[in-house]
């Protein structure tokens, strides 16, 4: 399967994933589907904001266009795995037809 290249965030970012999940109330696993992060990342940043040490990685801003680029290689590397799993189904089914 393909793998998301390691990436940095602003320490706004990720406190605007934090705030998303803590003050709006939203699903965790909604959120870092929607900035096309890993949950466990999300948790992560959850938990050091709790502790206080939430920063921020190289300090360089991520633009709308790298995070709308991260979101839609998330979507790309779900909608293969579907698509697997698809094809799998139906060759199982047309083999078990025959």
């Amino acid at each position: 399967m393909y793998k998301i290249p390691r990436q940095s965030y602003t320490a706004e970012f990720k406190q605007e994933a934090v705030r998303q999940v803590e003050s709006e109330g939203k699903p965790q696993a909604q959120v870092a589907r929607e900035l096309g992060i890993a949950e466990q990342t999300l948790a992560n940043w959850r938990k050091a904001h709790k502790a206080g040490k939430l920063t921020g990685g190289t300090g360089k801003p991520i633009t709308p266009e790298q995070m709308k680029l991260s979101r839609l290689r998330a979507e790309n590397a779900r909608l293969r795995m579907e698509l697997e799993i698809l094809g799998k189904a139906t060759a199982y089914f047309a083999k078990k037809s025959q």
